[in-house]
């Protein structure tokens, strides 16, 4: 047992679950401690969902069709060309991260990742027996990877994980970033893999995918925040055609296929563009209304939220227990927010993250909520 690798708890799942109790007692509680939409799939989708049951026999199966429109996507959102057999549909963002460490990289392999990032990616390195090698990406750097940190790595990791926009910030790497970090991964033989599942939520300019730059990075892709999917457990994992072959030996051993009803329901979902963009719209709002809100109340030192649906905010002003920190908000004021500890296991003592995928109206109750309670716990 001792040989076995040990990996964090997600801590927000735990303060989820008090929330949810609380809720089932009569309590009025927003959810902002994870990264979903409040809204449900498009109706589209629901649609075309509900006519798939009474068509199709649901068993193991991949939809050439979404496949195929993931390709057109992809040509016409990046310029990308590519094949419909380099798309391997899951279940989910987090099988198609597995899929993708455990074709590329083997034990023992060093992952570089940022720090804050998501808790995922050092634990579902550490479950597949390799080695996370956090890098520090601190308020300077924008809390984003940069290729001048990674060249700093000596030696240099076998792989990196580039997540833009990230989470827990929403912070977005620029193109001209994006190339360097690709082209620095070319000279020190740095196998990419990105993380592009909040594709679609940006506040700026349009996200550009690292396959843009890099054509043989692996690329995680999922319906669960764009598309507003996430209980259908829908991703998928962008191959580089030299690893088609042993990628899809890995997903049929580990995981079959994706559920089949989901793949009905989000090829129909990606042209629901005028639906999806609505939401998008709220969540923009949501955003001004925090950002104009927060440093009002104390929170000065918030991460640029460029895209995603986050804020991270630095509360060391308040307190230097964050898990403490978000529990005593949710018992005294009904508001679910996830501890920065999840994130960053150094620094996150020190910074919560909400989610604004939810309601304007519910946006404006929680500042409401902090606004009352937050004077009574600044620190003395």
């Amino acid at each position: 047992m001792d040989d076995l690798m040990e990996v964090e708890p997600f801590q927000a799942i735990e303060l989820s679950k008090l929330a949810y109790r609380l809720g089932a007692e009569g309590r009025s509680v927003l959810h902002m401690e994870f990264g979903q939409p409040s809204t449900g799939a498009p109706q589209a989708a629901l649609d075309a969902a509900r006519h798939a049951l009474g068509i199709d026999p649901m068993g193991y199966w991949e939809s050439p069709a979404l496949q195929a429109r993931l390709v057109q996507l992809y040509r016409e959102r990046y310029g990308m060309a590519a094949e419909p057999d380099q798309f391997l549909l899951t279940c989910g963002a987090s099988p198609a991260l597995v899929l993708a460490l455990s074709t590329r990289f083997k034990a023992g392999d060093r992952i570089a990742m940022a720090r804050p990032g998501y808790v995922a990616y050092r634990n579902t390195v550490r479950a597949l027996a390799m080695t996370p090698i956090e890098i520090e990406c601190g308020e300077q750097a924008r809390f984003q990877l940069t290729a001048r940190a990674l060249a700093a790595l000596d030696p240099a990791p076998q792989g990196v994980i580039v997540a833009s926009p990230a989470n827990p910030t929403g912070t977005i790497i620029a193109p001209a970033e994006l190339e360097a970090i690709a082209r620095l991964c070319r000279e020190r033989s740095v196998a990419i893999i990105s993380d592009e599942i909040y594709h679609g939520l940006s506040y700026g300019e349009p996200c550009r995918s690292m396959g843009e730059f890099a054509p043989d990075a692996m690329i995680v892709s999922s319906f669960s925040k764009y598309y507003c999917m996430p209980g259908w457990r829908l991703g998928w994992l962008y191959v580089p055609r030299a690893m088609v072959e042993r990628a899809r030996a890995y997903m049929g051993s580990l995981f079959l296929t994706a559920p089949s009803i989901s793949q009905h329901a989000a090829l129909a979902a990606l042209d629901c563009t005028s639906e999806l963009e609505a939401h998008r719209a709220t969540y923009a709002r949501n955003r001004d209304i925090l950002l104009d809100a927060l440093p009002a109340l104390g929170l000065r030192r918030i991460a640029p939220p460029d895209g995603a649906f986050y804020i991270y905010a630095d509360v060391s002003d308040f307190t230097d227990d964050s898990p403490a920190f978000c529990k005593k908000l949710l018992l005294e004021t009904g508001l679910a927010m996830g501890p920065g500890l999840d994130h960053d296991p150094v620094n996150g003592h020190r910074f919560i993250r909400l989610s604004f995928a939810i309601t304007e109206a519910e946006v404006q109750e929680a500042v409401r909520r902090l606004s009352a309670w937050l004077p009574d716990q600044r620190r003395l």
